[in-house]
């Protein structure tokens, strides 16, 4: 039995103008005991979102940013900068986030040194439209889920036929496996992996070859009814002794609209798309009442974690609105997961 803990409201939406609407999904990693968080912020009005920035020691904010460190400046990103997720690998902090222009999400990265100056190099997610994607997938060697067309006639339903594939939710692993790089990224309604050398790897040509065999490379699909929608990344994994952890959310249809959970598994540390174990449980649910109600309600969703001796923190948007945290024993979370092992269905 995992016992999770509610660490309570961590961050709420200033008078700033960059963040008076909320603050949500962030991105968190510890440097010389003060996390650095970085958050979407969203401008009431327009809603158009940024990232903005604070410290904490001990789960309270001791310093934050009155302006933004990421927003938009292109044409791509014009109605917004979303959901950041930070790695920190070979002297090198790896920011990706989702880059908004009112139609589209993609997803694209930055990069900096010393977690002040940024440098952003553009939109790396594949840019095809739903209808060139579901071609693509026809010709996958191993069958895909009909819910994969599902998606694709739904959203092209909703936003024509030139809407682009939705991409969000992407990170990479925080060492390289096999000497490549290894990225995590949502096509839905799952969650799939792919290798590369260098991100200039990352050309239309790659990404048609990979769409072509997505059915080969998908970790986690829906399988529960806590995820009986979607899923998607969370916050990127962690190095365990006994493979990578991942905190991911789940989507549920249920009566009352889309309820999003927190759920987790357990990844194969040299294939990360052989899953070893998986909670047929969520992790936790929206139950406080800032989880069930704001901007968007019955919303959990994790996307940072901090480990500090031996107990996971996993900070989350709640609700779409404000900020907050759960804890719980890493060791507890892993025991029941290795209960849970079971053969990866996409070997």
């Amino acid at each position: 039995m995992i016992q999770v803990k509610s660490e309570g409201i961590i961050l709420e939406r200033s008078e700033n103008e960059f963040e008076n609407q909320a603050v949500l999904n962030p991105a968190c990693i510890e440097t010389r005991g003060i996390t650095h968080m970085f958050y979407r912020a969203v401008r009431s009005g327009d809603m158009v979102s940024s990232i903005g920035y604070c410290q904490l020691e001990g789960n309270k904010v001791v310093n934050r940013c009155d302006k933004p460190v990421l927003f938009p400046e292109h044409a791509y990103e014009k109605m917004g900068v979303e959901d950041p997720r930070v790695v920190f690998m070979d002297g090198v902090y790896y920011f990706f986030y989702t880059v908004y222009d009112g139609k589209n999400a993609l997803f694209a990265y930055a990069t900096s040194t010393d977690l002040i100056h940024f440098v952003k190099h553009g939109i790396i997610s594949p840019r095809l439209s739903y209808k060139e994607a579901a071609d693509l997938f026809g010709h996958s060697k191993k069958k895909m889920r009909e819910r994969y067309f599902f998606f694709d006639a739904y959203i092209r339903d909703r936003g024509g036929d030139d809407i682009l594939l939705w991409e969000k939710d992407a990170f990479i692993f925080p060492r390289k496996i096999g000497g490549r790089f290894a990225l995590i990224h949502r096509v839905l309604p799952g969650i799939q992996v792919i290798y590369f050398d260098h991100f200039n790897d990352l050309t239309e040509d790659y990404w048609k070859e990979h769409l072509r065999n997505l059915g080969s490379h998908i970790v986690l699909d829906p399988e529960y009814r806590f995820e009986s929608r979607n899923i998607g990344g969370g916050s990127p994994p962690i190095e365990t002794k006994e493979g990578w952890l991942l905190i991911y959310h789940g989507v549920e249809d249920a009566l009352q609209g889309r309820i999003y959970h927190a759920g987790a598994a357990l990844l194969d540390l040299d294939n990360p798309a052989k899953v070893i174990g998986r909670l047929k449980r969520p992790l936790f649910s929206p139950v406080e009442p800032w989880e069930t109600k704001g901007d968007v309600n019955n919303v959990v969703f994790p996307t940072g974690t901090i480990l500090k001796e031996g107990r996971l923190f996993i900070y989350y948007g709640a609700a779409d609105k404000l900020i907050a945290a759960k804890s719980l024993e890493m060791e507890e979370l892993l025991q029941e997961l290795k209960k849970q092992l079971r053969p990866s269905a996409y070997l």
